[in-house]
């Protein structure tokens, strides 16, 4: 059956909430971004492919799109459902790809402020870092939601952030410029790290969300200095605990003394809609994850922009 419109869903720009969808795998709650979420559809039998990541499930094609199927609870090392026909696919778009989620409920919808969503202080579900992007509490149970693109990642690392991307920029100087980085993840955030720092951008701020941002930059307001001494540009996220990437966009493009401030959504939410919203809160650029080498360029686009602009003022 086809999800709601999203347009229909998503919440009013930069209030710094999110909306949940609940579905269970075992028994136990997680949750999935709704603006990642394009439908949901009854389980249906899928073609098996030979020498695929032993959790892809198979193929099935829905309609006109062929989309991959990733078993959670394979991945998640939990139990199949024992009754597989009343199993739910979750189809999901991120990274500007469609996956197959095979969970086995889905329980509802719900708005959650991301100040009610704690980043996890261990590893959960082995692997790195963790799978779980946060851990929110909700009517007494707790739903964790989990990092989709790092599931995926793991799956085919050709989709993640490739520090090799950096090279077809050809040589490149040093900049002594400041690069502010909000990221909640500490995979992407050494990546995005070290791809700016082999790109020449060797003065980098890294922050693990929103309100730490927000946060640093008040402190530069309270200092006096002027804000281009401590910072000149901002990439944010958009998915983060605590204050989301739309939310700090807003404060900064809305404060008299930031709004100058150069900010960047780079997320792997990019769609029409998301757009839409980052446009309309004032973000000055957007980017798909991981097009790591075009986030350099834009970088370099407006960092010039902002030091014409700067000149002739």
């Amino acid at each position: 059956m086809n999800y709601v419109n999203q347009t229909e869903i998503l919440l009013e720009s930069g209030t710094n909430e999110l909306e949940i969808m609940e579905f269970t795998i075992n028994g136990e709650i997680f949750g999935i971004n709704v603006a990642k979420v394009r439908e949901i559809m009854k389980y249906s039998p899928v073609k098996l492919m030979q020498n695929a990541h032993p959790v892809i499930e198979g193929i099935f094609k829905p309609r006109d799109e062929v989309i991959t199927v990733i078993d959670l609870a394979q991945y998640l090392g939990l139990p199949p459902s024992d009754d597989q026909d009343h199993d739910i696919f979750i189809i999901a778009n991120f990274n500007e790809m469609n996956f197959a989620f095979h969970v086995h409920s889905v329980e509802g919808i719900d708005r959650i402020s991301w100040r009610k969503i704690q980043k996890p202080n261990q590893i959960i579900y082995g692997g790195g870092e963790g799978v779980a992007t946060g851990i929110a509490e909700f009517e007494n149970r707790l739903i964790t939601i989990l990092d989709f693109e790092k599931i995926v990642s793991e799956i085919c690392p050709a989709t993640g952030i490739q520090l090799e991307d950096i090279d077809v920029l050809g040589e490149r100087g040093n900049s002594e410029k400041v690069i502010l980085i909000a990221e909640d993840s500490m995979l992407l955030s050494k990546m995005i790290v070290e791809c700016l720092h082999r790109a020449g951008y060797v003065n980098t701020i890294k922050t693990d969300n929103g309100q730490e941002a927000w946060d640093y930059l008040c402190e530069i307001k309270s200092s006096g200095d002027p804000v281009e001494s401590h910072v000149n540009l901002v990439v944010t996220d958009i998915e983060m605990p605590q204050m989301d990437g739309h939310r700090l966009t807003k404060l900064i493009k809305e404060d008299l003394q930031l709004r100058k401030l150069p900010v960047i959504l780079f997320s792997s939410l990019i769609n029409e809609e998301m757009r839409i919203k980052g446009e309309q809160l004032g973000a000055d650029a957007q980017i798909t994850k991981p097009e790591i080498a075009d986030l350099v360029s834009l970088i370099d686009d407006l960092l010039a922009r902002a030091e014409l602009a700067n000149a002739v003022g």
